[in-house]
């Protein structure tokens, strides 16, 4: 650890491999917490690169409880979080919009951390299990097309990583890696991160991944969402290749809201918005989980534009597809034993 942690004190990057070394010593019983702070200040200090995301998600991944599925075209619109917006549960309502469009979905989420409401907290709610075994992840995802998979039930090994980040109280690059964690084979991602300057670095981290297509995005006002309220930023990964571009609301004939339009609330309410927005109630949340919804279906490529991506999106609300993907996961709940994390 000590001559990685020179290397990055010295300005300079480590390798996939040198990363990986640093991330495997800090799961060993011996690590302690000072090396384990080390790592992520002195890599927050210099910058985090794709190389360094890509050999820390691939460790992590491999610590992970594993969820094998036979699928081959799974995707996620997990975002990082962190936006500090207080908006309503956008990547999670859009998830459901997007499996009734029938693209598969192994949603990967946690509790709230910085927003005031979680995906977790918001389904939990709504009565679906956050204790799914790998198994029954695989067959809710074969015949629901849609899962949620629980970050600290997948990643019990992260504890300490966990305790470290809370004691230093800082962004470092574990802010950044949680929807790339997931431990299903992704073949595509809508990826949502608050810092707008990693939007390139995150493509190319994806891309070292192994996604096949990706979209990242950085909204209107630095949400990790695309937002209605102005210019979003995005990046394509498109088998091997990255373009950059900006989306404003107008340029899809959407309206103009502000971020403080679609602030959420604690878990009930946040429910109701997403039974809500799924039921087809007009307004800004519908909107946004449209517009969120669309793009993510443009990065799985089911939709071969944006404009496209909306109007599926639409039609998987307009014909009960989405609330019926959330009524069936709820039904799915009922029959496991409950379990307190």
């Amino acid at each position: 650890m000590k001559q990685h942690l020179e290397k990055l004190m010295n300005q300079e990057n480590l390798t996939i491999e040198e990363m990986k070394q640093a991330t495997e010593h800090c799961f060993t019983p011996n690590i302690t917490d000072t090396e384990i702070a080390s790592l992520l200040t002195a890599l927050r200090a210099k910058g985090e690169t794709a190389d360094e995301v890509a050999g820390i998600v691939d460790v992590i991944r491999s610590e992970s409880q594993s969820v094998p599925t036979s699928l081959s075209h799974v995707m996620d619109n997990c975002g990082t979080g962190g936006d500090q917006s207080h908006s309503f549960n956008i990547s999670t309502t859009a998830a459901f919009i997007i499996a009734g469009a029938g693209v598969t979905i192994a949603k990967h989420g946690n509790r709230s951390i910085s927003s005031k409401t979680g995906s977790a907290d918001v389904l939990e709610h709504l009565g679906i299990s956050l204790s799914f075994q790998p198994e029954q992840t695989e067959e809710i995802l074969q015949k629901n097309g849609i899962a949620f998979l629980y970050a600290p039930h997948i990643h019990p090994n992260l504890k300490r990583f966990m305790k470290v980040r809370k004691e230093l109280g800082l962004p470092t690059i574990l802010n950044l890696i949680g929807p790339l964690t997931n431990p299903v084979e992704l073949d595509s991602q809508l990826l949502g991160i608050y810092r707008r300057d990693m939007l390139a670095m995150m493509a190319e981290s994806l891309k070292k991944l192994g996604r096949r297509r990706a979209l990242v995005v950085n909204g209107a006002g630095y949400m990790d969402e695309a937002s209605l309220a102005g210019d979003n930023h995005l990046v394509l990964l498109d088998n091997g290749q990255t373009s950059a571009f900006t989306l404003h609301p107008e340029e899809l004939d959407l309206p103009v809201y502000t971020n403080e339009q679609i602030r959420g609330g604690d878990a009930k309410e946040n429910a109701v918005i997403l039974q809500n927005v799924l039921q087809g109630k007009p307004g800004a949340y519908l909107d946004t989980a449209v517009l969120n919804a669309g793009l993510g279906l443009f990065a799985n490529g089911k939709a071969t534009t944006i404009e496209k991506g909306i109007e599926l999106a639409r039609e998987s609300i307009s014909s009960g597809a989405a609330y019926e993907k959330l009524q069936r996961l709820m039904e799915y709940s009922k029959q496991i034993p409950s379990e307190v994390i």
